[in-house]
C-alpha cells in the first residue's frame, strides 16, 4: 500500500485533533443534559458512530487475516518452518506473559491505589454483566478448533481462522504445481494488495470513530470521571511505561538499532489503538507498518494474528492491577505467595480471552472468587474501564509488534535498511 509517512502523519494529527474535539463535545453534552437519562439518550448517537466505525473495522478483519496467513504460508516450505516460527513465538510471549503480571503485581503492591479508596463500595450482592462461565480451559481449548470456517469468519473468531489458514495454507503450497490449484493462490495472493486498499478507505472514517468513542464516554460520565480515579490510572499508566522501557529494550538486545525505526512506524497504530481502545482497529495498520519496514509478509501473516490472541500483554498486566485494587478496596489481606499463586492463574486465564466481551474484566471477574474476592469489586473499576482499556490497547499493539519483528530476525526476515530506501524513493517523486 503506498502510504506516505506524510499522509500517515496527517492522519495521526486529525485523530489527535478527534480526541481533543470528543472530550469537548461529551463535556458540553454533560453540562446541557438535563437529566442522566437524557445525556444516555445523547450518548447513544455518538455510540452508534463509534459502532459503525468498528463494524467497518471487523468487516476487513476475516478476510484480511485469511489472505496474509494463507498467502504467508503458500511459500513458507514446509510444517517444520511453521513448527519452529510458531514455537519461537510462543516462547517469546510466555517470556512477555510473566514480565506483564509480574510488573502489575509489584507496582499494585507499591502503590497501593485502593488503598486509600474513598468512594462507597458497592454491594457484594451486586450482579456484573460478565459472562464468566464462559472462561475455561477446556472450553477454550475445544473452541480454537473451527466446525465451521465460514462461521468462523462471520464471528471475526481469529485463532480460528488461523488455524484453518495454517491447514489450507500448507495443503495449497503443497499442491500448487498443480495448474487449478496454482490459479487459487495467485489469486489468494492477489487478494492482499486488494484487502490492503480497502483497510486505507475504511481508515479514512478513523477520525469520526474516534471522535465520537470519547464523546460517548464524556457524555455520560463527565469530566469528572478523569480525576475521581487519577490515582488508579496514574498507577496503571506508570505500571504501563515501565512495561513499555522493558519490551524495547529486550527487543533493543535483539533488535539493535532497528528497534527506533520500529517504533516509528507504529506510532500511528498505537495512538489508534489507544484512541478507540480496538485492538482490531489498529491491526491492519500494524500490518502495513510492519510490512513497510522490510519484514517478510509470511512471518507478519503467522506471527501478528497469534500475538492478537495469545500475547495481549497491556490487558495481562491489567489484571493483576485491577485484582489487587479490589482486594485492596475491600482491605482483604494477601500473603506474597497468595498473589504469586494468583499470578499463574491469570497467566493460564489471560491465554483464553479472545473474542470474549469485555475480555480483561471477564479475567479479573473469573479469577477473583478463586482468592475470596468479591466478584462484585469490578464494579469499582468498570466507570474508567475504557480508559485504562485505551492504555492496554496501545500496549497490546507495542508488544505484538515488536513479537513479530523480534521472531522475524531470528528468522532473518527482517531487513529494515531495505524498507527505509524504499520508502524515501516513494517519497522522493512527491518531494519534487
Amino acid at each position: 500500500m503506498n502510504t506516505t509517512p506524510q499522509k500517515k502523519s496527517r492522519q495521526s494529527t486529525y485523530i489527535l485533533i478527534a480526541m481533543v474535539l470528543g472530550i469537548l463535545a461529551g463535556y458540553v453534552c454533560n453540562k446541557t443534559a438535563a437529566t442522566p437519562d437524557d445525556a444516555k439518550a445523547v450518548a447513544s448517537y455518538f455510540a452508534m458512530m463509534t459502532d459503525i466505525f468498528l463494524r467497518l473495522i471487523k468487516m476487513i478483519i476475516a478476510p484480511l487475516i485469511f489472505a496474509t496467513l494463507v498467502s504467508g504460508l503458500i511459500n513458507m516450505g514446509d510444517a517444520k518452518t511453521v513448527g519452529r516460527i510458531g514455537g519461537r513465538a510462543i516462547g517469546w510471549f510466555l517470556m512477555a506473559s510473566i514480565l506483564s503480571l509480574t510488573i502489575g503485581l509489584v507496582l499494585a503492591n507499591l502503590l497501593q491505589p485502593g488503598g486509600s479508596l474513598s468512594i462507597p463500595l458497592p454491594d457484594v450482592n451486586a450482579a456484573v454483566d460478565l459472562k464468566t462461565s464462559s472462561l475455561n480451559l477446556k472450553d477454550f481449548l475445544t473452541h480454537v478448533f473451527p466446525r465451521n470456517i465460514f462461521e468462523a469468519m462471520a464471528g471475526n473468531e481469529i485463532l480460528q481462522i488461523v488455524v484453518f489458514s495454517v491447514f489450507f495454507g500448507l495443503a495449497l503450497g503443497n499442491v500448487r504445481h498443480i495448474k487449478a490449484a496454482d490459479t487459487m493462490a495467485t489469486a489468494i495472493e492477489g487478494a492482499v494488495p486488494a484487502m490492503l486498499k480497502v483497510t486505507s478507505y475504511v481508515m479514512l472514517f478513523a477520525p469520526i470513530g474516534v471522535f465520537a468513542a470519547i464523546a460517548n464516554v464524556v457524555t455520560t460520565q463527565g469530566l469528572g470521571v478523569l480525576t475521581v480515579y487519577g490515582k488508579v490510572m496514574g498507577g496503571f499508566y506508570f505500571a504501563l511505561l515501565i512495561l513499555w522501557a522493558v519490551l524495547i529494550g529486550l527487543a533493543y538486545l535483539v533488535l539493535k538499532n532497528k528497534v527506533f525505526p520500529l517504533l516509528s512506524a507504529i506510532r500511528d497504530p498505537m495512538i489508534l489503538g489507544f484512541s478507540t481502545a480496538s485492538s482490531e482497529a489498529a491491526y491492519p495498520r500494524v500490518m502495513e507498518a510492519l510490512k513497510r519496514l522490510g519484514i517478510s509478509e509470511r512471518v507478519i501473516g503467522f506471527v501478528l494474528p497469534l500475538g492478537y490472541s495469545f500475547n495481549l500483554d497491556g490487558s495481562m498486566i491489567y489484571t493483576t492491577f485491577a485484582a489487587l485494587f479490589v482486594a485492596q478496596a475491600y482491605n482483604i489481606p494477601m500473603d506474597l505467595g497468595t498473589q504469586i499463586t494468583m499470578l499463574l492463574v491469570l497467566m493460564v486465564s489471560s491465554k483464553g480471552i479472545a473474542g470474549v466481551p469485555r475480555s480483561a474484566l471477564v479475567v479479573v471477574a473469573a479469577v477473583m472468587p478463586m482468592f475470596n474476592l468479591p466478584e462484585a469489586g469490578v464494579l469499582l473499576i468498570m466507570g474508567i474501564d475504557v480508559f485504562l482499556d485505551m492504555g492496554r490497547t496501545a500496549t497490546n499493539v507495542l508488544g505484538n509488534s515488536i513479537a513479530t519483528a523480534v521472531i522475524a530476525k531470528w528468522e532473518n526476515a527482517y531487513d529494515a535498511q531495505e524498507s527505509v530506501e524504499e520508502i524515501e524513493m516513494e517519497a522522493a517523486p512527491e518531494a519534487a
